[in-house]
């Protein structure tokens, strides 16, 4: 009979201690990368720039030890994606898979204009929370785990720990998606290094997105001589967006909101085409699929006679549902955190991540598990400097403490079990 271990109890008191005492001794040298990497414009389509924080990861992935895949966009779009794994010992404990994104959502030039700067406690500077903290966090946790075990990963109880560092989250993933889901494949568990939330809480649910493109093709006219000949595009879009908006709150926390709405030349012509983007989204699959097929009727029955409409999906993420075994994950977050001084909780959010992918394949993931910080896509946005040093002790002591845990061990070979 397997006995359960009570969560976050797999650590000792000296060794919390031990992994701490690490990472405050690298503060000052993890507030000196965070600035090199701040000030680098690595914008999602910016390929130079994200592959230029490409190379600074790899280097450091492989002065702790990684073996190195890095692969480029076969399009060019996009910078490379790097993985870097770590080795155990086979069947020494679980595969995790850890994943930080390298790009932000800032244009060319934004890194001059407001560069890297640490004000009342605060780092600032773009991408500093979204996500340069996490990313480096989780390099730094690496690399405490291996200087306490005297720089042989092999003496822990993993099996492996991949790092993925994606270089277009902000777009969806597109490049990355099939390497994290390659990966995902054979991992136990999951941990996405997105910035805590302001509250200091990390993330066990987000939700689904569907990002939908509706054309609507009507039929040109002279508006002040024969507009009945016409059939309007703008006027069925429209009656689309109120129809589309009246959907919010129909299903538990399911929003729809019509984005973008192009159409139109000219006053005196009756407008033949008209495009809309939507964002759908959604905590779960279930009240997804209903929104989509609620959506779906919509077009089918335009409210303007002879108006046909086509409709695409741009991108979709399924929701990041909290599986019953990334609870265990997320009270082993809870319990260790208490030990080192400070309180956080699982909460739901709704903006997507790489964790929507990987939960979605049904592998038990967790989220936010950077430092705190807020305000992201925005010139305000900030990094809490003081979290940064319990917050790594933390991420260091759960992939201890989730390597230990007979209860992740027992997942393997029972993958299919419901509520994976």
């Amino acid at each position: 009979m397997q006995t359960v271990t009570a969560p976050g109890s797999l650590v000792a008191d000296a060794e919390l201690d031990a992994l701490r005492g690490i990472a405050e001794a690298g503060l000052p040298a993890f507030l000196a990368d965070l600035e090199r990497l701040v000030n680098v414009d690595c914008g999602s389509y910016s390929p130079a720039g994200v592959n230029e924080i490409a190379d600074w990861v790899a280097a450091e992935m492989t002065a702790n030890g990684a073996r190195i895949e890095r692969v480029p966009d076969a399009g060019g779009r996009y910078g490379d994606t790097v993985m870097g794994t770590f080795d155990g010992r086979p069947g020494a404990g679980p595969r995790l898979l850890l994943i930080g994104h390298m790009d932000t959502v800032f244009p060319d030039g934004t890194a001059a204009e407001r560069p890297f700067h640490v004000e009342n406690a605060n780092a600032k500077g773009p991408g500093v929370s979204d996500m340069k903290g996490g990313l480096l966090l989780g390099l730094r946790a690496v690399a405490a785990l291996r200087a306490f075990a005297d720089g042989h990963l092999d003496r822990l109880p993993f099996e492996s720990i991949t790092f993925v560092a994606n270089p277009d989250e902000e777009v969806g993933s597109p490049s990355s998606t099939p390497h994290i889901r390659r990966l995902a494949a054979t991992a136990d568990a999951c941990f996405v290094l997105e910035g805590a939330r302001a509250s200091g809480d990390f993330v066990s649910a987000r939700k689904g997105i569907a990002d939908l493109r509706m054309t609507v093709h009507g039929r040109a006219a002279h508006a002040g001589v024969e507009p009945e000949k016409g059939r309007n595009a703008i006027l069925a879009g429209a009656e689309l967006t109120r129809a589309i908006h009246a959907l919010n709150g129909r299903w538990p926390d399911v929003t729809t909101n019509v984005g973008v709405f192009n159409a139109g030349i000219r006053p005196n012509v009756v407008p033949d085409r008209a495009e809309l983007q939507i964002d759908v989204r959604a905590m779960t699959a279930v009240c997804l699929e209903a929104a989509l097929a609620a959506i779906n009727d919509l077009v089918a029955a335009p409210a303007v006679p002879d108006v046909t409409i086509d409709l695409e999906t741009m991108h979709a993420w399924a929701p990041m549902e909290k599986l019953e075994r990334s609870g265990r994950l997320a009270d082993h977050v809870i319990a260790l955190a208490r030990r080192l001084g400070f309180e956080t909780k699982d909460v739901a959010t709704g903006g997507a991540s790489d964790a929507n992918t990987t939960s979605g394949m049904g592998v038990p993931s967790i989220d936010g598990l950077g430092p705190i910080g807020g305000l992201d896509h925005s010139p305000a946005e900030y990094l809490e400097v003081d979290s940064i040093v319990p917050r790594t002790a933390l991420f260091a002591a759960l992939l201890l403490e989730v390597g230990r845990d007979p209860v992740v061990a027992s997942w393997r070979g029972n993958e299919g079990v419901a509520g994976r």
